[in-house]
C-alpha cells in the first residue's frame, strides 16, 4: 500500500478521501491556490504545497505543477477527486510516465467514454441500450436539419465532449433546430472546446439513475446498486437517494448487469458511475455515460453497503482484487444526500460566495456531514460552490427523508445565501413523498419558490446570536454590539430558518 498521496482537489472532496488515508495510515499532502491558503483542505493535510494563482487554469488545472508537487514531496500516487482534471485522460498519462500511480481508470478508457460519440459507438456494439439517436453526417446546417427531421421531434442536441448541461438544448420544432443547434455548438466549444454535437430523441419524463460500479486489475467488475439522481437545477443534481423507489428487484438487476457490461466493454478499473436515462412510462432505460471518477454522491452507496469506496480505489490502485463476489454484496435500508451549495435557489441558484459568518451542522444517529468549509471561512468566487453534503440514513425511505427533515431544520449556516429552506420545502413536498419525480422536478413544482422567514423564526435567531452564542464568537460581538463597519448578521442570514417541531 502507498505510503503518501497527493490530492489533486481542494475542499470537501479532498478532506473526504484525507479522512480515509488517516484510517490507512496514508500520508496526504494537499494542494492549493492563493486563493485557498486557509482552506480546511489545507489545513488537514500531512503535508501541502502551493501550486499557483487562484484563478484554476494557473493552479488546479496544471497538470505540470500538480506532478512537480508529487515529485517534490515524495507522493507515490495521485487521487483526482472529482472535477478539475478527473476525467482528462493527460493527466492520468502524464501520472503514468512520470512513475506516479494514477488513483483511477487508464487513460485510453477516460479518453474514449469521455468523447460522447466513441462511448456511444462502444455501447451500440455491445448491445447497451441507447436512446435512438443521430451522429450528425456532413458539414451544413441544412444536412444536419434533414437528419434531425428523419429522427423526429421532441429531440435534444447534446455535446460530444462534455456534460453538466452545456452544449445542450432540447428542439421540439423543426423550425427550432437551426438555431438551437448553433447555440448548443458555440456552448460546447467554449466550455469544452470541442463543438461537435449530435442529436437523441428527447424522452419527456425521465428519471436518472446511475450505478456505482467497482472493477481491478484482474477484470473483475461489480455493481454496487444504484443510486436516484432526478432531482437537478440546470442538469446537475441537488439530491440523491439509494435505492431509487420506482425500481423493482427484476429491474435492478438488469440495469445493473447493463452497467457492468457497459464498463467491462472498455475494460474498465478502478470506480466508476453508469448513468442511465429512465422512461417510467416504458419502463425502459437508456444509457448515457460513464463517469470514470468517484462521484459526489457516493457516501449513500458506503450507507447502504458498508463499503468505503475511497478505501476500495485505493486498493485496487495498488493492486489488490476485488475479495467478493456480485452475490456478496448486500444493502440494507434507504439514505439520502443533499448537496449544500453557497447559491440563491429563490435567484435561479446564482453563486454566493462570501464569508460563512456561523455554521454548525446537525449530529446524531443515521446523518453524516462531508464538509471543506468552517465558521468564518471566505468562500473564493473561483471554483464551485458546493461546500458540503448532508447525508441520511434510514430502515425505511420516510425514516431517512424525516432524518433529513429534521437534519436541514437544524442545519446553521449564515452569512451566505444557500439553499437549505430550499431542500426543507423539496423533502416536504407531497411529490416527492410519493416519490413522483423526474429530471423537470423543479421546473414544475419549484421554479417560483422564494424562502420564508417567519417573525418568530427572526426572533429566535435574534435570541441565539444575543443569548446563546458566546459574545465574539464567529465574528459575531452580539446584535446590539455590532462592530462599526462590520455587516449585521440581519443582512446577511440567507435562507437559514428555525425548524418547526
Amino acid at each position: 500500500m502507498f505510503q503518501k498521496i497527493l490530492i489533486a482537489n481542494r475542499s470537501e472532496i479532498a478532506v473526504r478521501i484525507m479522512r480515509t488515508c488517516r484510517e490507512m495510515g496514508i500520508k496526504t499532502v494537499a494542494v492549493y491556490s492563493e486563493a485557498d491558503r486557509y482552506a480546511r483542505h489545507v489545513l488537514e493535510a500531512d503535508e501541502c504545497v502551493l501550486i499557483g494563482e487562484a484563478e484554476p487554469g494557473a493552479s488546479y488545472l496544471r497538470v505540470d505543477r500538480l506532478i512537480e508537487a508529487a515529485k517534490e514531496t515524495g507522493a507515490e500516487a495521485i487521487h483526482p477527486g472529482y472535477g478539475f482534471l478527473s476525467e482528462r485522460a493527460e493527466f492520468a498519462d502524464a501520472c503514468k510516465e512520470a512513475g506516479i500511480t494514477w488513483i483511477g481508470p487508464p487513460g485510453e478508457v477516460i479518453e474514449k467514454l469521455g468523447d460522447k460519440l466513441i462511448a456511444r459507438q462502444i455501447m451500440q456494439e455491445h448491445d447497451i441500450p441507447l436512446t435512438p439517436g443521430r451522429i450528425l453526417e456532413g458539414t451544413n446546417i441544412d444536412d444536419w436539419k434533414t437528419q434531425a427531421d428523419e429522427l423526429g421531434y421532441p429531440l435534444l442536441i447534446k455535446a460530444a465532449a462534455g456534460g453538466g448541461g452545456k452544449g445542450m438544448r432540447i428542439v421540439r420544432e423543426s423550425s427550432e433546430f437551426a438555431s438551437a443547434c448553433k447555440m448548443a455548438a458555440s456552448e460546447a466549444k467554449s466550455a469544452f472546446g470541442d463543438d461537435r454535437v449530435y442529436l437523441e430523441r428527447y424522452v419527456e419524463e425521465p428519471r436518472h439513475i446511475e450505478f456505482q460500479i467497482l472493477a481491478d486489475n484482474t477484470g473483475k467488475t461489480l455493481h454496487l446498486f444504484e443510486r436516484e439522481c432526478s432531482i437537478q437545477r440546470r442538469h446537475q443534481k441537488i439530491i440523491e437517494e439509494t435505492p431509487s423507489p420506482i425500481l423493482d428487484e427484476a429491474l435492478r438487476a438488469e440495469m445493473g448487469e447493463a452497467a457492468v457490461k457497459a464498463v467491462q466493454a472498455v475494460k474498465y478499473v478502478n470506480a466508476g458511475t453508469v448513468e442511465f436515462l429512465f422512461d417510467p412510462s416504458t419502463k425502459e432505460f437508456y444509457f448515457l455515460e460513464v463517469n470514470t471518477r468517484l462521484q459526489v454522491e457516493h457516501p449513500i452507496t458506503e450507507m447502504l453497503t458498508g463499503l468505503d469506496l475511497v478505501r476500495w480505489q485505493l486498493e485496487i490502485a495498488a493492486g489488490k482484487e476485488l475479495p467478493f463476489e456480485q452475490k456478496d454484496l448486500t444493502r440494507r435500508g434507504h439514505a439520502f444526500e443533499c448537496r449544500i451549495y453557497a447559491e440563491d435557489p429563490a435567484n435561479n441558484f446564482a453563486p454566493s460566495p462570501g464569508k460563512i459568518t456561523y455554521m454548525k451542522a446537525p449530529s446524531g444517529p443515521g446523518i453524516r456531514h462531508d464538509s471543506g468549509v468552517y465558521s468564518g471561512y471566505d468562500i473564493p468566487m473561483y471554483y464551485d460552490p458546493i461546500l458540503a453534503k448532508l447525508i441520511t440514513y434510514g430502515a425505511t425511505r420516510e425514516e431517512a427523508r424525516q432524518r433529513m427533515l429534521n437534519a436541514l431544520k437544524e442545519y446553521v449556516l449564515l452569512g451566505i445565501k444557500n439553499p437549505l429552506a430550499f431542500l426543507i420545502d423539496v423533502f416536504e413536498h407531497e411529490a416527492f413523498i410519493k416519490g413522483d419525480m423526474s429530471t423537470h422536478f423543479i421546473k414544475q413544482h419549484m421554479e417560483d419558490w422564494q424562502p420564508a422567514m417567519p417573525d418568530e423564526d427572526l426572533a429566535c435567531i435574534a435570541y441565539v446570536l444575543d443569548e446563546l452564542l458566546p459574545k465574539g464568537a464567529a465574528g459575531f460581538t452580539g446584535t446590539a454590539q455590532q462592530a462599526e463597519g462590520t455587516p449585521s448578521p440581519w443582512q446577511t442570514l440567507g435562507g437559514w430558518r428555525i425548524g418547526q417541531s
